[in-house]
């Protein structure tokens, strides 16, 4: 025989003040755990928009990213006819040499300046890419002019169309802004790259090239082929696999949240523990009568327990609901791959806040097991006796 679930939740309503306590322990480790998550997966997201399944980003070999890398303008005029490589109607491969630094950018959160991803590439590299202007133009060829992402363009007051900003040897012009959805290259400064080779003193040693394979059936031979060209001296990869090794840029805070919720997580199962033990301690007569009417000690222990689960899923769902406001909420990180900050937007998924009311149970659970186990053994005579 078992008892009612709705006698736990007449238990729960009744101890407001404890389950109220408890409620927002876990909630508060809750919200802490689906922020991290929605980190993360804002992250994932930027750089998941970024790549194209059938690109091909080249490096020099041993450079981790394209700040670090130096690929001479030979190497780019040798491989962009490897085959494989798809073609415009014109003939021309999709391969664009670019060069990408950092420069330094006062921003709204940090006046005395950020490092912002500057890249200089040709008509191709912005053809290849999912970009689109939503205010002003794009850069003419030959002109000191520059395009920012909506990103920069929000977070920097600098970075406004018509205003000028100084770098590399003199003035930028901002002629317009580009948006490119949720990618990575909202957070980049975009300029003509013989002008921003000139300026860094980089004409014949580039940063990387970016190259669009025939399909995405073809981008792994196209790979191996590059990589097994001694002659070349490249580090050929999927631009997926690029951006997916920068996740590790949201890697501190990740541990971070997860140590912190672990902690709070500690704390709150304590609390869930204690708030039951005190329900066993005054309500002691009243599980010797559950007893008495023929509840085994098996059915005392599943209500107990029950009713601790119950308080923390309430608590699971108001941490969702806490953490909720953060969706969409806009930020940048430092990214440890290009030296520069990256913009992303929280994302509260419906997986993350599942993972959250999860959580909240399993503490409910472990928290309310030993309460639960020492209601259920209880003796009966020696409880009905108690005052």
């Amino acid at each position: 025989m078992r008892i009612p679930i709705h006698y736990n939740v007449r238990n729960l309503t009744v101890r407001k003040t404890t389950s109220a306590m408890t409620v927002v322990g876990i909630a508060l480790t809750v919200a802490i755990l689906v922020a991290d998550f929605a980190l993360i997966s804002g992250l994932r997201t930027v750089f998941a928009s970024t790549a194209h399944p059938a690109h091909v980003l080249v490096l020099r070999k041993g450079a981790s990213g394209e700040v670090s890398s130096s690929l001479p303008r030979s190497a780019y005029e040798d491989l962009k006819f490897t085959a494989g490589i798809a073609q415009k109607e014109t003939g021309d491969p999709f391969a664009s040499l670019e060069v990408v630094t950092v420069i330094n950018l006062p921003s709204v959160d940090s006046p005395e300046g950020m490092n912002v991803s500057l890249r200089g590439l040709t008509t191709i590299g912005i053809h290849m890419r999912n970009v689109a202007i939503r205010e002003g133009r794009w850069f003419r060829a030959g002109q000191r002019e520059i395009v920012v992402g909506t990103s920069i363009a929000s977070r920097y007051p600098a970075a406004r169309i018509g205003r000028s900003l100084t770098f590399g040897r003199g003035e930028w012009l901002v002629v317009g802004v580009m948006d490119a959805g949720r990618s990575a290259a909202n957070s980049e400064i975009w300029g003509e790259l013989g002008q921003i080779s000139s300026d860094f003193n980089r004409q014949d040693t580039l940063s990387s090239v970016l190259l669009r394979a025939e399909n995405a059936a073809t981008l792994p031979a196209l790979i191996n082929t590059l990589n097994d060209d001694r002659r070349l001296g490249v580090n050929a990869m999927s631009e997926r696999t690029y951006y997916e090794n920068q996740t590790v840029a949201g890697a501190p805070l990740q541990y971070l949240g997860l140590l912190v919720s672990v902690i709070m997580g500690i704390g709150s199962s304590f609390a869930a523990m204690n708030t039951m033990f005190t329900a066993v301690s005054k309500r002691t007569r009243e599980i010797a009568t559950l007893r008495a009417l023929g509840f085994s000690r098996g059915s005392v222990l599943v209500s107990f327990l029950i009713e601790s689960i119950i308080l923390s899923a309430i608590a699971g769902v108001f941490g969702c609901l806490i953490a909720l406001p953060l969706n969409n909420f806009q930020t940048g990180i430092g990214n440890f791959v290009t030296f520069s900050e990256i913009a992303f937007q929280f994302q509260v998924t419906p997986t993350a806040m599942l993972g959250g009311v999860a959580f909240a149970i399993l503490l409910g659970g472990i928290g309310g097991f030993f309460p639960a186990r020492a209601a259920s053994r209880l003796h009966i005579t020696a409880a009905l006796k108690e005052v």
